[in-house]
């Protein structure tokens, strides 16, 4: 993520003051200096770090925090609730039009992903919130762009309007416009022409695109990978177009985050999606409140529930849940596990987003995890439908036929028994536990355990 150096230098600030018995002066400087360094060094804007520190110290040295039981800890909050106010306070959403055509302007350099954003967000739109969505492809200049658009539309089943590239984009944007019209569209989205830097061409291309449609959103692509420019960039587009928010792509990526981190103080423009990934799933609505919570280490795990909830089979799900209550969980079902698992992205990115274990998400090797997924999947894929049910049942020689067959080694195919066992007892166990109040208190206390983990076993 964006913000992981972040991340790790502002909880060490901070835990230098949790603990402390009073919180004075002197250690509060001391912790605020940390702060400053390690936004500066996240390449913030100076001035945004200036006034943030400014706005913690003056709560900070209230007489109530001063007075508290647990000072230090109301320094987090505070330091948590300005990191808030910094990415925007509330959730920005999209302008949308309750009677009519709501038309979306996607705008950026070339290169930020805007073409692939707009049909992340159609994609979202059309899935998320049943809207009937056209894209507009307006990027003449670039005739991938074109191609590209049509592939992803077609992925995501969403209709792409294009005149190709002999025709101007404000006519194609005036015919695709008409076509959304009279087809009963909800939503457009047009995907307009990016440039390797701003110039007058772009921006008034741009201008006249606006001037047609109204649009309720224009939304700016930037790239998280850019640091500080992105507030350059949003800048100068701020001053040619009225810009509604901001879409940040490659937040995945192993930027410093500083440009995020400042860009809303300066321009006052909301982030309302950001990329994390490359694909079409990878695009989430912007939490200010959510990402506060990761950036000091305290997770994300609303985030990952519903990420869950989209990528899972519910009704599988319950079948699952239904058939280890009756002892049948089979191997069929830790695969569907192992699949359903892998739909949520890298293990590190999961680890990232749950309290208490996100501090170990850098230890874990997700391509060795995704090595070990794979081989434990090929060896139940080459089970018969009897050995998956029943794996007590597989003998040596079958183990050599699966190990053929999975491409792995009889000891590997030892291990995806072993390893099968286990999670059936453990998830058997966690079953009984959730189904009373003393269960759910022993539960509690698992997780606790779970928590205090220093790291994880390797192959």
């Amino acid at each position: 993520m964006a913000f992981d150096s972040l991340s790790e230098r502002l909880n060490g600030a901070l835990r230098n003051i949790v603990g402390k018995g009073k919180l004075t002066d002197a250690n509060m400087e001391d912790m605020l200096k940390e702060v400053r360094v390690a936004l500066l060094d996240a390449d913030v804007n100076y001035r945004v770090v200036k006034d943030f520190l400014e706005h913690v110290r003056e709560k900070a040295r209230g007489e109530q925090v001063l007075n508290s039981v647990q000072p230090g800890e109301q320094l987090v909050k505070i330091v948590h609730d300005e990191l808030i106010q910094l990415l925007g306070e509330t959730q920005a959403e999209l302008n949308l039009n309750p009677n009519g055509l709501t038309t979306i302007m996607m705008v950026g350099l070339q290169g930020t992903g805007k073409t692939t954003s707009a049909a992340k967000i159609a994609n979202i739109l059309k899935q998320k919130q049943g809207k009937h969505v056209l894209l507009i492809a307006a990027d003449v200049i670039r005739p991938a762009a074109i191609e590209q658009l049509k592939t992803l539309g077609a992925q995501i089943q969403v209709d792409v309007f294009s005149k190709g590239t002999q025709f101007p984009s404000l006519e194609t944007v005036k015919e695709g416009f008409a076509y959304a019209q009279a087809n009963g569209f909800d939503v457009v989205l047009i995907d307009t022409a990016g440039r390797l830097h701003i110039d007058a061409p772009l921006m008034q291309e741009l201008k006249d695109i606006q001037a047609h449609v109204q649009p309720q959103d224009i939304l700016l692509t930037v790239d998280a990978m850019t640091g500080q420019d992105i507030v350059n960039v949003a800048t100068t587009f701020q001053e040619a177009l009225p810009l509604t928010g901001l879409v940040v792509t490659k937040f995945d990526g192993d930027a410093r985050g500083g440009g995020v981190l400042s860009v809303k103080a300066i321009t006052g423009l909301p982030i309302k999606f950001v990329g994390e990934g490359e694909k079409i799933e990878d695009m989430q609505y912007f939490y200010p409140d959510r990402m506060a919570d990761r950036i000091l280490g305290m997770g994300d795990i609303i985030s990952l529930v519903e990420k869950a909830q989209a990528e899972f089979d519910e009704a599988e799900q319950q079948r699952m849940q239904e058939a280890l209550l009756k002892g049948k969980f089979t191997m069929d079902d830790m695969l569907k596990q192992l699949q359903m698992a892998e739909k949520l992205g890298p293990m590190s990115g999961v680890m990232k987003m749950i309290p208490g274990l996100n501090q170990l998400a850098g230890s874990i090797n997700d391509a060795q995890v995704s090595s070990q997924t794979k081989r434990i999947k090929a060896v139940i894929q080459s089970m018969t439908p009897d050995e998956r049910r029943d794996p007590s049942k597989i003998r040596n020689s079958m183990k050599r036929r699966i190990a053929q067959g999975s491409g792995t080694s009889v000891n590997d195919v030892n291990k995806v028994i072993n390893q099968f066992e286990k999670s059936k007892k453990a998830m058997e166990m966690i079953t009984r536990m959730t189904q009373s109040e003393s269960g759910l208190k022993a539960l509690g206390n698992f997780m606790d355990n779970l928590k205090g983990m220093g790291n994880f076993p390797k192959r």
